[in-house]
């Protein structure tokens, strides 16, 4: 639960639709507090009337603050600042308090602290004040936020980052250096104050087609949203703000950011990701040839030593494929073991008759949610090792594995209700299997292993290891 939700939900009577737009004005505020040049403070109203909380702040990067304390969840009882319960009587803003309407009410109070100290006053800062005012405006009037957005990026240029003024007819009248900077960088050449922005966009863009409606409307000014301008130079990021009064747009704002090197290393690491999970499709691909061949030539040996060992072979390299295959299909650092493992009982059901004259029950429980791919394939293998084992040895007839996780542990459980272990049991004792487990186990994955007979028949084979943050 975000800290506004909490404060609103504990210490007002707002509603879920009221809180929601206590959200949207917090998503969008630090755009407001740069071109305000101020520090903006949020205020509700508590659910006795006694007073006020303070659920949010953002400071400029334009100014230096002039809040330099947290005073999120600070009360203010009425009469505190007088501004700001006026603002929140009449509706309407009072100096620097502006009301935040919901309908028929007034549900908070944005409050204005400007910088104290002397600055020099100049054509890009007056810019900033007057569409700072501009939008403080629409606030009052329930127009800011704009309630439909055209998002087609989820980033958001910062003020500092490149600013354009147009006119109603979507005309430049002002246009920062950062701006003029990143038109240059999409290619132009002329002076951009007092030309229409929307078709210098489209033919920077150099699209074969015309320009996709919505980013035509963004960059007219007639609707607000993000989205690129992107030609075989550069890429630009746009954001458009109209301008309202009364309903009707006598202005908009365009902001502007050069995102060529981040939209570069983005389509790198989804290039990077395309390949690794190809890389893994494809040593899927050859591990499930070589268990086929295994199970190839374990038909045609003539042995039943050697079947078995060929047997063994083949489910540990399928239990390992099958980390492969999920790795294959989903991006990212871990996999989702669960499915491992219902994989690796379906792998082990279908091989059970090469083991054993009767197929076992076998069952999961449980559930440790994703490991990262360096834990889930040694203890994949793991897991396939002790249900083979439960299957060949133990002759079991009920197999289940339990999954835990808690406290940053991983916890597998393997129960079977077989013939159980002899009394002078030893792992280093046994055949290959169980010592693989228990060097997978204590060696790779930095964890134990225990195996002993289950109080309810059979036995019981634990592997604690502790949980990878990523």
């Amino acid at each position: 639960m975000s800290t506004v939700t909490k404060l609103a939900s504990e210490r007002t009577d707002l509603t879920a639709a009221e809180i929601a737009r206590i959200h949207a004005i917090v998503g969008e505020w630090p755009l407001l507090a740069d071109l305000a040049l101020s520090d903006l403070v949020l205020w509700l109203p508590t659910w006795n009337e006694g007073g006020l909380v303070a659920v949010a702040q953002v400071r400029p990067t334009t100014a230096p603050t002039r809040v330099p304390d947290d005073v999120i969840g600070d009360f203010a009882p009425r009469g505190r600042y007088p501004d700001i319960d006026q603002a929140l009587a009449y509706g309407r803003n009072v100096d620097h308090a502006y009301p935040v309407h919901f309908g028929e009410r007034v549900i908070a109070v944005v409050a204005r602290h400007s910088s104290e100290q002397p600055r020099v006053a100049g054509k890009l800062e007056e810019i900033y004040l007057q569409t700072a005012d501009d939008l403080l405006r629409m606030l009052v009037d329930g127009t800011f936020p704009a309630p439909t957005v055209i998002d087609e990026s989820a980033d958001s240029p910062r003020v500092g980052d490149g600013l354009i003024r147009l006119d109603e007819n979507g005309i430049i009248t002002y246009a920062s250096p950062n701006a003029v900077s990143a038109l240059h960088r999409l290619g132009l050449a002329t002076d951009v104050e007092g030309k229409e922005l929307k078709p210098m966009l489209a033919h920077l863009s150099r699209r074969p087609t015309p320009m996709d409606e919505s980013l035509m409307r963004i960059a007219s000014g007639q609707a607000a949203g993000r989205a690129d301008i992107e030609n075989n130079v550069a890429t630009v990021l746009i954001q458009g703000i109209p301008l309202q009064a009364g309903g009707l747009m006598y202005a908009s704002l365009v902001l502007m950011r050069d995102v060529t090197e981040i939209r570069g290393r983005e389509r790198a690491l989804v290039s990077k990701d395309a390949t690794i999970r190809e890389i893994h499709h494809r040593v899927k691909n050859n591990l499930q040839t070589v268990a086929a061949l295994l199970r190839l030539q374990g038909r045609r040996a003539a042995s039943d030593e050697t079947k078995a060992a060929l047997g063994e072979a083949e489910l540990r390299v399928g239990a390992i494929a099958v980390v492969h295959e999920i790795l294959s299909r989903d991006s990212g650092e871990t996999v989702a073991f669960d499915e491992i493992i219902d994989r690796i009982i379906g792998l082990m059901v279908e091989l059970a008759p090469a083991y054993s004259a009767q197929v076992p029950l076998i069952s999961r429980l449980g559930s440790c949610g994703a490991l990262p791919s360096e834990q889930a394939t040694p203890l994949a293998m793991s897991v396939s090792e002790l249900l083979q084992n439960a299957v060949e040895h133990a002759r079991a007839t009920a197999i289940t594995v339990e999954l835990a996780q808690s406290e940053g542990q991983v916890r597998v459980v393997v129960r079977d209700d077989g013939t159980g272990l002899p009394d002078d049991f030893e792992v280093a004792a046994t055949g290959l299997g169980l010592q693989i487990v228990e060097s997978l186990a204590t060696g790779e994955l930095r964890g134990k292993f225990l195996m002993c007979n289950d109080e309810n028949g059979g036995a019981m084979a634990c592997i604690d290891i502790p949980q990878i943050v990523l």
